[in-house]
């Protein structure tokens, strides 16, 4: 029998990959803006008072764990450089802005000089103006050509909502220049009569990567006139282009970039990052061309108080008798209410489409009890939604007609939000980097800026609130991406082919493994090659054969059973566990119950209810291996990385109570299993170790089922990932290693990095793993150290001191450089001071 942990959307979801860190650094306050709404006239309280209001009582201040003070900064101006039109800088003045900050003059001058740049300083730190101010002007001067259409310049975004944000402040900003700026947004909400006015003649186009992946470069001869004077490509936030993701948008860069240089342009890349580790590295991995990095932050920041928030202990019991915690989504929900109460502006961030509007919805029935004016001034936001409900939240939300919003990731990203006063982070959010970016959404220049993250019941969160050193005495992870996965490489080379016939030369634009997969991409009748170059040999069109994000094919879309009416959408990965039939489905403050879901059609079919519960599906996997790359001895045992095989299928789904957790029962399921081949980190154990462990066979399932969960949930703090973005097996005997064996591997086609990190600092994060087991002070197992929210096996058999034993003994056996670390001197001394009382601290109930 195999125990298992599969991340959601496991095909699908795209996700970081991993290297150390290497720089540390904060998040920056809110530079000048001249948009703000009136209510950002009124006073505000501090944010040490406000945190204060929100802990007035015993039973709220004695869930703070640890409270971070950073100090304001003030800014450093420079001037732009002469080259910059006269016109564009009064039009900058005009705005409010009368000097910029010395990194935005910086890389203005490189982008002048026809360098590529990327900007990576904090949140709202004006990175936005950095890139605008050169290519304005350079749209500008195009505008006086005699002949043609002049300068253009393309914008990429992550999100529509980040490119509707800056075609607006793009249109506000360029207002005095006339005629001479024409932007417009071109994605998939564009209306088809749009696009064509937009291909002649727009000359700032903003879109996204999957557009320019599907549309534009597949069309490019529609679209010559715009590539040929090209002038600039903004990327910005292009930290979120890392791991598979990543990895794709790098390869659409070079084909943009082959096509330009068929019409005769080079444009300059002009990058915008949140504040990470070597963001020049990244950029250059990112566009394939050299790029200077700007990473002196110039700009003020006021005071930012962060405080950590552990919910309590209720009287419930969980899975095996464990204490339950309330939820991290019940308490950002009181704080969410709270802070709407005292007219305070704030953003809830919330890790799932399904948490954000639970959170919206308690808030929303919470303030109708103070004053039902208030409940309309909450909301939620997440992907899935219709585009016109994205604008007029967005509206609604710029406007200050909101006060609070409950949303996921989405809004992490620099979508302008106007000065919130505070932001609640209900569950660390997977990284250093998105926590920062997300602390960094409140606040503005000399005004201070509360914010809060909630620790959900899981044992990273727990660790985080209890070791504060760890997120802020550590530095922010680099941005990794893997251009020369053949699982990304391959489509792209096939749509290359298709847009202009690939020739020798191309290939040192798209990397070394591209001449080593053109005879595998023959062979399976996809390219041909005649006279000098590769031909693609099929009907349908080459740049549908991936998904740049994953998404592994047609949305499912969620209708309204009797009305017909199109709800929203759910990525195709993520249906089989969010809208399986008897699923529980919110969407904008009102619940749904899944009648039926149709996955030849993708097809959901909802109806409005009301039930006192939310589901939670669980699934089996099995792992086999593939290939084993790399392994080393450790003790008698091995740790391995290598290639494998992943099937998975949702079986069960359970109905659990939304404020407490509770479970209120279990529905089986009959969808079809799916395949994944991926990379894998996996160590296995001998008899002899077992015996050392005191592990008879009876305990021996949960003990590895346990340390895997355990591993599963710290593998973030060592990898740039989030636990939903890895999946993991435990196996007493596993037929391909005939070894006691546990897998954690990476929930990506082709591997995302993840595994691989965590082969490399195994040594530091299995003893993190045996630290946080060991040191929480529940009896038999909990959320907090072995429990899993995701277990397919319903946390069934888990055992926590076998567990602690069978780390102990694994870790002995480390090799030397990983065992001569800090963490492996700890987690030592950790064990000297077990073995002198007895047994662990979890044994002997010392915690």
């Amino acid at each position: 029998m195999a125990f298992n942990h599969l991340p959601a959307g496991v095909h699908d979801a795209l996700a970081p990959l991993s290297v150390m860190p290497v720089t540390h650094s904060v998040p920056m306050a809110k530079n000048l803006r001249p948009d703000r709404s009136p209510a950002d006239s009124a006073p505000r309280p501090s944010p040490g008072a406000l945190l204060d209001r929100l802990t007035a009582g015993p039973s709220r201040a004695s869930r703070i764990t640890h409270t971070e003070h950073l100090p304001p900064r003030a800014g450093r101006h420079a001037v732009w450089p002469d080259r910059i039109r006269a016109e564009v800088l009064a039009a900058v003045r005009a705005a409010g802005i009368d000097h910029p900050w010395a990194h935005q003059a910086r890389a203005a001058e490189h982008a002048l000089d026809g360098e590529s740049v990327v900007v990576a300083t904090g949140t709202a730190s004006g990175k936005s103006l950095a890139y605008l101010v050169p290519v304005l002007s350079a749209l500008l001067d195009g505008s006086e050509a005699p002949n043609g259409r002049g300068a253009t310049a393309l914008y990429l975004a992550p999100t529509k909502a980040l490119a509707a944000d800056q075609c607006r402040a793009v249109k506000e900003l360029s207002q005095p220049l006339g005629h001479s700026v024409r932007a417009a947004v071109h994605d998939g909400d564009t209306p088809f009569e749009e696009r064509e006015w937009i291909r002649q003649y727009a000359n700032y186009v903003l879109t996204n990567p999957d557009m320019l992946h599907r549309s534009v470069l597949p069309s490019h001869a529609r679209w010559s006139s715009f590539l040929k004077s090209l002038k600039y490509v903004v990327v910005d936030e292009c930290h979120t282009y890392r791991g598979v993701f990543g990895s794709h948008v790098a390869q659409v860069l070079r084909r943009l970039r082959r096509l330009c240089a068929r019409y005769g342009a080079s444009p300059v890349f002009l990058l915008a990052s949140a504040t990470a580790a070597e963001p020049a590295v990244a950029a250059r991995r990112l566009t394939g061309l050299p790029v200077v990095e700007v990473a002196d932050d110039a700009s003020p920041r006021g005071e930012l108080v962060f405080a950590l928030w552990e919910p309590p202990l209720t009287e419930l019991h969980g899975e095996k008798g464990a204490p339950v915690r309330r939820t991290a989504t019940a308490e950002a929900a009181d704080l969410l209410t709270d802070l709407t109460v005292q007219g305070v502006r704030s953003v809830t961030f919330v890790r799932s489409r399904r948490g954000a509007e639970l959170i919206s919805v308690i808030a929303q029935e919470r303030l109708a009890e103070v004053d039902r004016s208030l409940a309309r001034r909450v909301a939620a936001y997440r992907g899935g939604y219709l585009p016109e409900e994205r604008r007029a939240l967005e509206r609604a939300l710029h406007s200050g007609e909101l006060l609070g919003l409950a949303a996921t990731n989405a809004l992490e990203l620099g979508v302008d939000i106007s000065g919130l006063d505070a932001v609640v982070i209900a569950g660390y959010p997977g990284t250093r980097a998105s926590l920062w970016q997300q602390a960094g959404r409140a606040g503005r220049s000399g005004q201070g800026a509360l914010a809060v993250m909630v620790a959900r019941d899981d044992p990273l969160d727990t660790f985080l609130v209890h070791h504060p050193e760890a997120l802020f005495d550590r530095p922010v992870e680099s941005t990794v991406l893997d251009p020369d996965n053949p699982y990304v490489l391959a489509p792209h080379l096939c749509a290359a082919a298709e847009e202009l016939p690939l020739t020798d030369e191309d290939l040192e634009l798209f990397g070394p493994a591209a001449a080593g997969l053109l005879p595998q991409l023959e062979a399976a009748k996809l390219l041909r090659r005649r006279t000098r170059a590769w031909h693609w040999t099929r009907r349908e069109r080459a740049a549908d054969l991936t998904d740049i994000r994953g998404e592994g094919g047609r949305p499912v879309q969620v209708v309204e059973d009797g009305t017909g009416r199109l709800l929203g959408t759910v990525d195709a990965g993520a249906a089989h566990t969010t809208v399986h039939e008897g699923a529980v489905h919110l969407h904008q403050g009102r619940t749904y119950l899944v009648r039926s879901l149709d996955l030849e059609d993708s097809v959901a079919l909802v109806e409005q209810a009301a039930p006192a519960y939310t589901t939670v599906a669980r699934d089996t996997t099995s792992v086999s291996v593939l290939e084993t790359d790399t392994e080393i001895p450790w003790g008698d045992g091995r740790l391995c990385y290598g290639s494998v095989e992943v099937t998975n299928q949702v079986v069960s789904f359970l109905r659990r109570r939304v404020i407490t957790g509770e479970v209120l029962g279990e529905t089986k399921l009959d969808l079809p299993p799916r395949t994944l081949r991926t990379r894998a980190v996996w160590w296995t154990v001998t008899e002899d170790q077992l015996d050392r462990a005191r592990i008879n066979p009876e305990i021996l399932g949960g003990a590895l089922h346990a340390a895997e969960h355990a591993s599963i949930g710290m593998l973030p703090l060592f990898a740039t990932c989030d636990r939903w973005d890895i999946g993991g097996v435990s196996v007493p005997l596993h037929p391909d290693t005939l070894l006691p064996t546990v897998f954690v591997y990476d929930g990506h086609p082709g591997g995302a990095g993840f595994a691989e990190r965590a082969f490399h600092t195994a040594g530091d994060w299995l003893a993190a793993t045996r630290q946080a087991i060991a040191s929480c002070e529940c009896e038999a197992g909990c959320p907090s150290c072995i429990q899993s929210p995701k277990c397919g096996n319903g946390n069934e058999p888990l055992h926590k001191r076998g567990a602690v034993r069978l780390l102990t003994v694994l870790l002995e056996g480390a090799p030397p450089k990983e065992s001569g670390t800090a963490a492996g001197r700890a987690e030592k001394a950790d064990r000297t001071e077990a073995d002198r009382t007895g047994g662990t601290a979890a044994e002997t109930g010392r915690g």
